[in-house]
C-alpha cells in the first residue's frame, strides 16, 4: 500500500526531476522501499539515470539498511543484518558505499549505533530523538555536536562525530505567518491507499508567486537564523522534507527553486544563501573547518521524552508477541546460515539446490531485516501493518525449517517417507504438538561452543525412553504439560558440540531404561489478604546451585540461597498492573510508544495455586494467580524450573540458571501488566540495562517534576540486574521489555500492555494497542557474585537466544544409518568451537557477486557487466564478537588469539582470508575515515582500523567485532 500510495511515485518523480536540474539534488535512506521500486517499477533509462545520479553526487544514500532500525528493542545481530542486506545490494548494483547515517526517527538513541556505524565506514552519524530538557540544554549552549565514544573498550578507535538535529527535528517547519495553509509542503499530503484521481492532495501549500516570495524567504530565513544561534559554525542543515513527501516531486522543486533562487539573489539583504545538499555535503562542510570538538563517552539517550508527560517507555513492551517472533526468527536465521554453510562446504556433491535453498535463507533475511523498522519490532505500527511483519516472518521461518530439515535427509541419505516437517516454536512458548511415539528429534547447536541442556518434545505418553546414535539411553524426564490436559512434556538432556547436531529416538518403554517421570503435588490455593505471616511455612526446592524456599501460607517465593557462597538473598514476585487513562480529556495516555501512569502499579491477585512436579533432572514450580479465592481461572501463571545434572555432564550454565515462563493475558484494557521482584539487596535503586544485547548501560533512578515512574523505564534487549555490594541478580530475557528499578532492591519487567484512547492521531491511523493476547515470554535469573554472575551472563544469555534448533521426523519403517563410534570422529565431524569470551556471531554464504577489489568493481560496474548471474557461493561471511568490556573480567577480557584456519578446519581447507568493515563492503586496509579533532587528539589525520593477520591468526581485543571474507581450496 506505501509503494502503490507514494513510495513508488517518491523514486520516479524524484529521479526525473533531478534529470531536470544539475542544482538538484536528493537524500535516500531505506533500502527495502527502493530495492521494491528498483526491481518492480524501474524502467531500464530510471536505472540508467540513477547509476549517472549516484557518480554526480546528486542522488546519495544514507545509513543504507533495508531500514531505518529501531535503536531501543533491536539486538545488535539484527541491526548488523539489516545493514548488511542494503548495504550489499548497493555495492553489488552501484558500486556505492553510505558513509553518513540519517538516524532521524527511532524514539531514543543506544550507544551501539555509533559503533556500528563506525565499525560499517561511516565518517558521521546523525540523531535527532533525544529528551526535549537535554536537546534545550544542548541547544543552548551550543552543543549539539560532539565525537561520540559509544564504546568504552573500542573508544577513539572507534568514534564518530555525531550531529543532533535542533528542536525542529528532521521536518520543515510548516507555520506560515500570512498563510493558514501549512508551507514548503507543495505536494500536499499522501492518500491512502489510492492517488486522488484529480491530483489536487490534502493540505498543498500556497505556491511561490511573485506576490508571496517575499513573504516565503522572511519566513525561511527567520528560521535559518534562529537555528544558527545553536551551532558552531555557520552551516545550518535545514532539512527539506517529512514524512511521506516527495511523491509529487515537481511540483516541490519547482517551487523549491523558485524560493532558493530569490534567497540567493537578495543573499546580501538576508544574510544568507542557500543551496541543495545531500548529507555528506553539509558533513564535508563541517570537517573542512577544523574545528576541535567535544567528545562524549559511552552514555546512551534513552529514554526519550518528547514533553513532560510524553515518555516513550511504552513502545520497550508493545505487541509483545511481535517481539519474541522477531528474535525467534533471527536466532532461527543464525542457526540456518550456518548449518547450509556447513552443508556447501562439507557436502559439495549434495543433491539440494543451492540456489533454491539461498532463496529460502534470503526470505528469512529480509522478514528479520525489515521488522527491525523504528515502527516494526516497537510495535508502534496498525494491527494490520503487524499481521504483514508476522507473516513474512512466518514464511521466512518456514522456509528455513524447510531447508534444515531437507538437508539432515540428504546427509543421511533417508528414504523421504512420511511428511517431515520441523516443529521449530510452533507455538507460543516453543513445543511443538504432540507427536505420535516411535519417532526421532535432530537437534542442532547454532553456538560454537559445547552446549549442554534440555529440549522439550510434546509426546502422548508418560512411557518413554530416548536413546542417541549408539543406542545408548540419554537421561529425560516426562510430566503433565503445563499447556494440555491430554499431552506430556518430555524433557530430553543433550549434550551437543558447537555448530553439531545429535540424533535422538523417542520409543515407548520397551522395558529398558526409561525417562524419570515428574510426580506432581498440588498445594491448597492461598488467600492473600488473609495469609498468616508470622508463622511462616517454609519448604526449600534445590539443586547444585541454588536453593528457593517457598512460603506454603501464601504459596509465593520467599528466599533464594547462592548454595556455593551460602549466601541468602530475600526475594519475593508479585504480578502488579498501572491503569492508565483512556481519555485524552481526562489527562495523559498511553498508546503504543508512550506510558503516562495514572498512579503506582496496583497488585492485581489476591489468591495463588501452587504445584510443584519434582524428578531427579528438574524441578518445575507451577504458581497460578487468581483475583479472588473462588475465581475459576487464573490470571497469571509463572512456572519456575529448576535443573539437576546428572555426572558426566557439563551442567555449569544449565545447573546456574532459574528459569521462569510467565503466562500473561488477556489484560483487562487500559491495564500494563509488570512482574515486580523484591529483593533484601541494598542497590540504592541502581539499574542497569543493555542496549542491543551489547553493552550494559547504568540508570540511576532520577526524580523529575513529571512522570517519574515512565521515565525511568529503560529497555531491555538481551540483560538487566540489580545489585548490592556482594550480590547481583541478572535477568536474561529472550525478547525486548520495559524494565525499572521502582524501588531500592527492585525490579520490574513489563510484560504486557492493552491499551485504548481516544486521541484522534491514534485512532486514525488505527495505533490504540488493542491487544488481547495471551504472551508467554520466558527470563532466566542468575543469583551470584560480582564475579560469579560475570563468567556467566554472556554466555547464558546467547544460550538463551539460540537456544538448540529441534526438528522432527517420524520413523516409518525404516531406521536412521548410525554411524558408528569411528566415524563420530571423522572430519565431517569437527566442531567449530571458540572461546567462552568470544561469540561466532555469523557464519554464512551471502551469495554476493561483488569484487571484493574496489577497483575491479566499480569498473565491471561502469562497464555494464554486473548483470543477474548465479550467486557465489566460494565466499564465506565470517563475524567473531569479543563479548568482554576491557577491566570487566580478570581472564575473559584479555584478548584472545584465533587461528582461524585451525577455527574452520571441519570446514575444508582454509586459502584466503580477507578483512573486511562490519557490512563486507570495504577492505578494511583501504578503509580510512575521518578524524575529526578532539581536545586528547589534536593531530588531524585519517585513521585505520586495521591489523593485519599473519598466518590466518587474529588478535580478538574486547568487544571488537572483526568481519571476514574466508575462501576455501575447492573440493
Amino acid at each position: 500500500e506505501s509503494m502503490h500510495a507514494y513510495a513508488a511515485n517518491v523514486y520516479t518523480t524524484v529521479i526525473e526531476e533531478l534529470m531536470k536540474g544539475k542544482q538538484r539534488k536528493f537524500i535516500a535512506v531505506e533500502q527495502e522501499f527502493f530495492r521494491l521500486w528498483w526491481d518492480m517499477v524501474a524502467t531500464d533509462t530510471e536505472k540508467q539515470q540513477v547509476h549517472q545520479l549516484l557518480q554526480e553526487g546528486r542522488l546519495e544514500f544514507v545509513i543504507g539498511g533495508q531500514v531505518m532500525h529501531d535503536e531501543a528493542v533491536t539486538l545488535i545481530d539484527d541491526q548488523i543484518l539489516q545493514l548488511t542486506e542494503g548495504h550489499g545490494f548497493l555495492y553489488e548494483t552501484f558500486g556505492s558505499r553510505p558513509q553518513f547515517s540519517w538516524h532521524v526517527d527511532p524514539f531514543g538513541a543506544s550507544a551501539t549505533t555509533p559503533t556500528l556505524f563506525a565499525l560499517a565506514g561511516f565518517n558521521a552519524h546523525l540523531i535527532s530523538r533525544i529528551d526535549y530538557d537535554l536537546k534545550a540544554d544542548m541547544q543552548k549552549n551550543k552543543k549539539l555536536q560532539f565525537v561520540w565514544q559509544g564504546s568504552p573498550s573500542l573508544s577513539a578507535r572507534q568514534e564518530i562525530f555525531t550531529h543532533v538535529m535542533d528542536q525542529y527535528s528532521y521536518c520543515t517547519p510548516s507555520q506560515l505567518p500570512f498563510s493558514n495553509r501549512s508551507g514548503f509542503f507543495w505536494n500536499g499530503l499522501p492518500t491512502f491507499p489510492d492517488p486522488p484521481k484529480d491530483g489536487v492532495y490534502p493540505n498543498m501549500s500556497l505556491p511561490v508567486t511573485d506576490a508571496n516570495v517575499h513573504l516565503y524567504a522572511q519566513t525561511m530565513v527567520a528560521n535559518i537564523k534562529e537555528r544558527a544561534a545553536w551551532f558552531r559554525t555557520g552551516e545550518v542543515l535545514w532539512p527539506w522534507g517529512c514524512d511521506k513527501q516527495f511523491f509529487n516531486a515537481s511540483v516541490q522543486y519547482s517551487n523549491m527553486d523558485l524560493l532558493m533562487d530569490y534567497i540567493n539573489k537578495h543573499s546580501a539583504e538576508f544574510g544568507v544563501t542557500v543551496q541543495y545538499a545531500t548529507v555528506s555535503d553539509f558533513f564535508q562542510a563541517l570537517y573542512s573547518r577544523n574545528l576541535t570538538w567535544e567528545i562524549r563517552d559511552s552514555q546512551d539517550f534513552l529514554p526519550y521524552s518528547s514533553e513532560p508527560f510524553q515518555a516513550w517507555t511504552g513502545f520497550y513492551t508493545s505487541r509483545s508477541t511481535l517481539k519474541g517472533v522477531a528474535r525467534r526468527a533471527s536466532s532461527l536465521l543464525y542457526a540456518g546460515e550456518s548449518f547450509f554453510t556447513q552443508y556447501v562446504r562439507k557436502h559439495p556433491e549434495g543433491s539440494i539446490c543451492k540456489c533454491k535453498a539461498l532463496e529460502q535463507l534470503k526470505s528469512l533475511r529480509w522478514a528479520v531485516s525489515e521488522v527491525q523498522h523504528h515502527d516494526g519490532i516497537t510495535g508502534t505500527e496498525s494491527p494490520k501493518v503487524t499481521d504483514m511483519y508476522m507473516n513474512n516472518l512466518m514464511y521466512g521461518m518456514l522456509n528455513v525449517k524447510k531447508l534444515m530439515a531437507s538437508i539432515i535427509f540428504d546427509i543421511n541419505s533417508a528414504k523421504k517417507n512420511g511428511e517431515v516437517y520441523s516443529s521449530v516454536y510452533t507455538t507460543g512458548s516453543g513445543k511443538p504438538g504432540a507427536t505420535d511415539v516411535d519417532q526421532y528429534v535432530v537437534v542442532y547447536n547454532p553456538l560454537a561452543w559445547n552446549i549442554t541442556t534440555f529440549v522439550t518434545v510434546s509426546v502422548s505418553s508418560e512411557e518413554m525412553s530416548v536413546y542417541d546414535e549408539l543406542g545408548q539411553s540419554v537421561p529425560a524426564q516426562v510430566q503433565s504439560s503445563v499447556e494440555s490436559q491430554s499431552t506430556y512434556d518430555l524433557y530430553i538432556l543433550v549434550a551437543i558440540s558447537g555448530l553439531s547436531y545429535r540424533k535422538y529416538s523417542i520409543k515407548p518403554l520397551d522395558g529398558k531404561q526409561s525417562a524419570f517421570i515428574g510426580s506432581s503435588i498440588k498445594y491448597k490455593r492461598r488467600d492473600l489478604t488473609r495469609a498468616d505471616h508470622q508463622n511462616q511455612k517454609l519448604f526449600p526446592v534445590v539443586n547444585n546451585c541454588y536453593q528457593i524456599v517457598f512460603d506454603q501460607n501464601t504459596n509465593l517465593m520467599h528466599s533464594i540461597t547462592e548454595r556455593e557462597t551460602n549466601q541468602t538473598v530475600q526475594l519475593t514476585q508479585e504480578f502488579l498492573e498501572y491503569h492508565v487513562n483512556g481519555d485524552t480529556k481526562k489527562g495523559p495516555t498511553s498508546d503504543n510508544y508512550l506510558f503516562a501512569p495514572n498512579a503506582s502499579a496496583v497488585p492485581v491477585a489476591k489468591a495463588v495455586g501452587l504445584e510443584v512436579m519434582s524428578g531427579s533432572l528438574m524441578t518445575e514450580i507451577r504458581q497460578y494467580f487468581f483475583s479472588n479465592v473462588t475465581s475459576q481461572d487464573y490470571i497469571y501463571a509463572v512456572y519456575t524450573r529448576l535443573f539437576s545434572v546428572p555426572e558426566g555432564y557439563d551442567g555449569k550454565l544449565l545447573c546456574h540458571r532459574i528459569e521462569q515462563e510467565y503466562s500473561v493475558g488477556p489484560l483487562e484494557l487500559n491495564r500494563e501488566a509488570i512482574l515486580r521482584t523484591s529483593t533484601n539487596l541494598n542497590t540504592r535503586q541502581l539499574l542497569y540495562t543493555d542496549n542491543n544485547g551489547y553493552q550494559m548501560q547504568k540508570r540511576p533512578f532520577e526524580a523529575y517534576v513529571n512522570n517519574t515512574v515512565a521515565r525511568n523505564y529503560y529497555p531491555m534487549v538481551q540483560t538487566a540486574y540489580i545489585e548490592d555490594d556482594t550480590t547481583r541478580l541478572m535477568l536474561l530475557a529472550e525478547r525486548a521489555h520495559g524494565v525499572s528499578s521502582q524501588g531500592n532492591g527492585q525490579v520490574e519487567v513489563m510484560l504486557h500492555r492493552r491499551i485504548w484512547n481516544n486521541l484522534p492521531w491514534n485512532l486514525n491511523n488505527n495505533l490504540t494497542l488493542n491487544d488481547s493476547s495471551v504472551v508467554r515470554p520466558v527470563i532466566w535469573l542468575i543469583l551470584g557474585t560480582k564475579a560469579a554472575t560475570n563468567t556467566l551472563y554472556r554466555t547464558s544469555a546467547l544460550a538463551l537466544e539460540h537456544r538448540p534448533v529441534v526438528i522432527f521426523g517420524a520413523l516409518s519403517g525404516y531406521k536412521p544409518k548410525l554411524p558408528s563410534r569411528l566415524q563420530r570422529n571423522t572430519v565431517d565431524d569437527l566442531p567449530v568451537t571458540v572461546p567462552p569470551n568470544l561469540h561466532l556471531q555469523t557464519l554464512s554464504i551471502p551469495g554476493w557477486r561483488y569484487s571484493s577489489n574496489h577497483a575491479e568493481q566499480v569498473l565491471s560496474i561502469h562497464m555494464g557487466k554486473q548483470k543477474q548471474g548465479d550467486a557465489d557461493f566460494s565466499r564465506v561471511l565470517l563475524r567473531i564478537r569479543h563479548l568482554y568490556e576491557v577491566g570487566e573480567d580478570p581472564v575473559l577480557s584479555q584478548p584472545v588469539m584465533v587461528d582461524l584456519k585451525s577455527l574452520l578446519k571441519g570446514l575444508g581447507s582454509v586459502t584466503a582470508v580477507e578483512e573486511r568493515s562490519l557490512t563486507g563492503t570495504w577492505d578494511v586496509n583501504t578503509l580510512e575515515r575521518w578524524k575529526w579533532k578532539t581536545a586528547p587528539y589534536p593531530g588531524k589525520k585519517f585513521f585505520n582500523s586495521a591489523e593485519t593477520s599473519e598466518d590466518f591468526i587474529v588478535t580478538v581485543h574486547p568487544k571488537e567485532i572483526r568481519t571476514f571474507f574466508v575462501y576455501f581450496q575447492a573440493q
